[in-house]
């Protein structure tokens, strides 16, 4: 089946999780007002009844949770990773699982979702634990161009849900370090830390008037205060290749830490490749 360009792709396996990630999905379609396009990659020529039998039922699924929603489905031939990636370049986004034990593959998470992750043309989110109803957005921010692209998707996410938005600033690394340190240095360093976070925020508060945002200056990991930050909330966005005091979001440290340990949906914003643009009232990233 073709797919259907501009649209929310989901990669799904049959398993509880891929299906709890279309349903997210469509949730997330319906914001966007666009198609969800299914998509089973299967490379076992005997497992294609299992194949098209699983995605018909999370197709099912899905349309009874959103009737209205335009929803379509395929089951493709090749790699998981290099199939979802390849139709990322004409997708709003991609969703995956966080973990995958269907009839196909034993996992949506480790090689599959982190390489979707770290190569696709558009946002990619993967929903791990339970988003919460009515809870923030909230996003990691270090002053990269990853980290810039990141702190738009999270206001246009807080926008679309009607909900705030909590900013995450790591301290630098020098803080992290073993040692004594006078009491006003790290209090000046703090300090710092929270001027440059609001600075960086501030256009992005004047472009979303309706988006409360609250500030959070991290005095720990920054996985961990990411984590934390995130326990109520509806979605977590950081970037991709961050540097600064995110140092290594390279879906290694932090990104990767979070897609492993974040209690709720996770969004990575890739921009090494290109830069992020709006077309037709979603993301999508264009080369350089």
């Amino acid at each position: 089946m073709a797919r259907t360009k501009q649209s929310v792709v989901v990669g799904v396996d049959g398993s509880e999780s891929s299906s709890q990630a279309a349903l997210w999905a469509t949730a997330e379609a319906t914001r966007l007002a666009v198609p969800v396009h299914l998509v089973v990659v299967n490379d076992d020529p005997a497992r294609e009844g299992f194949a098209k039998q699983a995605v018909r039922d999370i197709a099912e699924r899905c349309h009874r949770a959103r009737p209205e929603l335009t929803i379509t489905d395929e089951v493709a031939v090749g790699h998981p990773a290099e199939e979802l990636v390849h139709r990322s370049e004409s997708a709003q986004l991609v969703v995956v699982g966080s973990r995958g034990h269907g009839v196909f593959r034993d996992v949506l998470l480790g090689a599959i979702s982190t390489s979707v992750a770290a190569h696709a043309r558009c946002p990619v989110v993967v929903v791990r634990g339970a988003a919460a109803a009515s809870g923030p957005v909230v996003v990691g921010v270090d002053n990269s161009p990853g980290s810039h692209v990141a702190v738009h998707y999270a206001f246009d996410a807080a926008n679309r849900r009607h909900t705030g938005l909590i900013a995450v600033q790591a301290l630098p690394d020098a803080f992290f370090t073993v040692g004594t340190y006078p009491l006003p240095d790290r209090q000046e360093i703090q300090n710092r830390a929270d001027l440059h976070l609001a600075e960086q925020l501030s256009g992005w508060c004047a472009d979303y008037p309706d988006v409360t945002v609250r500030r959070e200056v991290a005095n720990q990991h920054p996985v961990a205060t990411l984590c934390e930050a995130a326990r109520q909330a509806q979605l977590l966005v950081v970037g991709h290749r961050g540097r600064g005091g995110f140092a290594g979001l390279l879906l290694g440290s932090v990104a990767n830490g979070v897609l492993h340990h974040a209690p709720c949906p996770v969004a990575v914003i890739r921009t090494s490749a290109g830069s992020s643009r709006y077309a037709s009232g979603g993301w999508r990233q264009t080369a350089r």
